[in-house]
């Protein structure tokens, strides 16, 4: 790792969730018993198969905290600061991320975005300017990979310390906040983050904007109950257009802001919102 990723944040010493714990002993009963008794190894073997069920479904809660820490909110004086945190994923564009930044100005709000670390190596200006204007960057993977969450334990330290490292060079500063791509993590990411001092972080809402072409349905999941303390996810990215071919996000964010300043909430950077520490 570069001097700027080693000179982030401290890791910390890996406690594994109770279901890893779980998951631990039960594979190591399981081959005590198969040792001990080889005719029980149907059994043995359904046992060790309804784990890795458990483990699988549990890749696919984003917001779930079985495979660990989750932070899915602000935390309780975060909320009574009538703070929110917008999130953005899978940046930096060079034509998308410059014109949200130009909306946050507007309304006076920071965001945290959290950025692919091979579009950091390619758009690095984006990212500078990111951190110029007083918003956080954060840790998406360096690749986004669609296999990201079935990744072997060294392919996963690979992948998120080469986006540590990419990120730190650009930005000045290392990441202290990850997300896994399409919010699927994996069982084996949670001692790759200790090792980086990287928290978990998924989301309260999320608008489904690189998926959804109506601004009008992302908006409304975003704004349904939106309350303070909530985690928002949008993507600042410009493959998801509407029919006149505005990027989906450019569509939602300035009605969303309105809302936000309608209700007296204020959009801060995760650094901040989670200064007093995560929501339990």
């Amino acid at each position: 790792m570069t001097a700027l990723a080693r000179n982030g944040p401290a890791a910390r010493a890996w406690r594994p969730a109770p279901a890893i714990m779980v998951s631990f002993l039960l594979h190591g009963a399981a081959l005590a018993a198969l040792v001990a008794s080889p005719r029980l190894w149907p059994w043995i073997l359904a046992a060790v198969a309804a784990n890795h069920l458990v483990l699988c479904v549990a890749v696919f809660r984003p917001r779930g905290r079985l495979l660990g820490p989750n932070v899915a909110r602000l935390p309780a004086s975060a909320a009574e600061r009538n703070e929110v945190s917008l999130t953005f994923d899978d940046g930096p564009d060079p034509e998308v991320t410059p014109r949200v930044l130009d909306l946050l100005d507007r309304y006076g709000m920071r965001a945290s975005f959290f950025c692919v670390g091979e579009k950091v190596a390619a758009h690095p200006e984006v990212v500078r300017e990111i951190a110029r204007r007083g918003h956080g960057i954060e840790n998406h993977s360096r690749g986004h990979s669609w296999a990201f969450a079935f990744y072997g334990l060294s392919r996963l330290r690979r992948d998120v310390e080469g986006a540590q490292c990419l990120i730190a060079g650009a930005a000045g500063r290392a990441p202290a906040y990850f997300r896994a791509p399409m919010g699927l993590r994996s069982p084996l990411l949670d001692p790759v983050l200790a090792r980086c001092g990287l928290r978990y972080v998924s989301w309260t809402r999320r608008g489904f904007d690189a998926t959804m072409h109506d601004p009008g349905g992302v908006l409304q999941r975003l704004t349904a109950g939106l309350a303070a303390g909530d985690i928002l996810l949008l993507h600042d990215r410009g493959d998801t257009c509407t029919r006149d071919g505005t990027p989906v996000v450019l569509a939602v964010l300035p009605p969303l802001l309105e809302r936000m300043k309608s209700q007296g909430l204020t959009s801060v950077t995760l650094a901040e919102g989670l200064a007093d520490g995560p929501e339990r």
